[in-house]
């Protein structure tokens, strides 16, 4: 993989866990640098993850998977798009909630991951070609930490 088609590759990745991470910070009553830094950090340390979890994964899975990829796809798109649905449509209370001054490591994390899931799906990818996993990783967690 060229260098040009690696910086795309890890600026694409990045901008879902931007834009969560820019959700957290609005959340917040007083955003600050530390909290940002802090939320960065996370963000990119998991999203550098979760790309060699996948390329691990399509490395011992690409050859029992070639035939019913396409239905865990479809599954997985049908159930996140009744979910997203769901939430849609479900009556919420809206009450004015209290913004809090920080969040949770845990919560932090649990949302990084859910932005990274497409980042591990790429590292099922990258499995297939000629990539240096490492670089490649790297690169997608420090264009998400920036």
């Amino acid at each position: 993989m060229n260098p040009i088609s690696l910086l795309f590759l890890a600026l694409a990745m990045s901008t879902d866990a931007f834009a969560a991470a820019l959700g957290k910070g609005a959340s917040l009553h007083k955003p600050r640098f530390i909290e940002a830094l802090r939320t960065g950090l996370i963000f990119g340390a998991i999203e550098t993850i979760t790309p060699v979890i996948g390329w691990g994964i399509g490395q011992v899975a690409a050859r029992f998977a070639e035939s019913w990829d396409h239905w865990i796809a479809f599954t997985l798109l049908l159930v996140l798009g009744l979910h997203m649905i769901y939430n849609g449509i479900k009556h919420d209370d809206d009450e004015e909630q209290e913004k809090p001054g920080q969040h949770s490591f845990w919560i932090l994390a649990v949302t990084a991951f859910a932005t990274s899931i497409d980042a591990l799906a790429v590292g099922v990818g990258l499995a297939f070609v000629d990539v240096n996993i490492v670089i490649a990783a790297l690169a997608i967690g420090l264009a998400t930490t920036v």
